[in-house]
């Protein structure tokens, strides 16, 4: 008799046991963090605005356009050009939310043991304008930059932290087309086009990066998108993934809707010798007015702005006139 209520108690044990055991491989599971459960940063694009604020520029001081660039009459010119994002034309109003600069992961990204991944990138669209027209001895002039001809790819190095996100740092290589267009039309057609191209690269310094806030957040579908300038849409670019560039991970947890609505969202700079460029993360169109709406009580501090990089010498560095 003892030995039967021994083995029943033993075996009420065991249950218990693996009762006990169940529950906490479930609560394990059910509390998965994003770090278990995004091993792989997927393909797609990130897009950007550039400020008006003058600290997106291009600068001939080192690199003048010759004289006689302009009109006979013109002089040399070595001045300082500030630039402000012009929306990139699309297929529909709207479809990458009013951004004029698409850098594209053309790979899916698996983390290592490490949390470490690696995809290539390629600058896909760029759209900008002068602030204001440059003066020359032969009128006023608006600036233009554009992307020339195929885009050299470079590596993005994704590091991951923490559950939301990480860092990462990628060289941005860029050949870019600089147009000069008159503010007084030409009064024939066959005015020459005032155009020049430069390649270089930005160096690489580490950004931060998160994943989207959650599984509803609204992301860029894939669109068609004008990628050389001609104000034309041409080229077919896929949708944004579960990648959030130049947000950090701590900043997520502001939103609960969006997968970019963060009135304070910080604006970053790639800089080289004579050319800089400044963005912010775009904002879903239902965000645009979040931070006009809440003035009154937002406070965006120091926290909110990212180191800015020290100007690194030209490792390219190629101009050509189009005449």
């Amino acid at each position: 008799m003892l030995a039967i209520l021994t083995v029943l108690v033993d075996k009420e044990a065991y249950v218990r046991n693996r009762s006990i055991l169940a529950a906490l491989v479930l609560s394990l599971l059910a509390g998965l963090s994003p770090l278990a459960a995004d091993s792989t940063i997927q393909r797609g694009i990130d897009v950007f605005t550039t400020k008006a604020n003058g600290a997106t520029y291009l600068d001939f001081a080192q690199n003048p356009l010759p004289a006689g660039f302009f009109c006979e009459s013109s002089k040399a010119f070595t001045g300082r050009v500030a630039l402000k994002g012009l929306p990139l034309a699309t297929g529909a109003p709207g479809q990458i939310w009013g951004s004029d600069t698409v850098i594209e992961r053309l790979d899916d990204a698996d983390f290592d043991a490490n949390d470490v991944a690696v995809t290539r990138i390629q600058f896909r669209a760029l759209s900008l304008v002068s602030v204001a027209p440059i003066k020359t001895a032969c009128g006023l002039f608006h600036v233009y930059v554009s992307l020339a001809g195929p885009q050299r790819t470079t590596n993005m190095t994704i590091n991951r932290t923490e559950e939301g996100g990480g860092n990462f740092v990628a060289p941005l290589a860029v050949n870019a087309r600089v147009s000069f267009i008159s503010v007084k039309p030409a009064r024939t057609k066959s005015a020459r086009a005032l155009e020049l191209t430069r390649s270089f690269t930005f160096p690489a310094n580490p950004l931060p990066w998160s994943f989207p806030s959650n599984a509803k957040a609204k992301r860029i579908s894939s669109a068609l998108v004008d990628t050389n300038g001609d104000q034309a849409p041409d080229a077919l670019l896929p949708g944004a993934s579960n990648f959030v560039a130049g947000r950090s991970p701590v900043r997520r947890s502001l939103n609960k809707i969006y997968a970019a609505c963060d009135p304070c969202a910080p604006w970053t700079c790639h800089n080289i010798t004579g050319e800089e460029h400044c963005t912010a993360p775009v904002q879903p169109p239902e965000c645009q007015n979040l931070r006009a709406r809440n003035l009154g009580r937002l406070k965006c501090g120091a926290a909110d702005r990212l180191p800015r990089p020290q100007p690194a010498p030209r490792d390219v560095d190629q101009m050509v006139t189009s005449r």
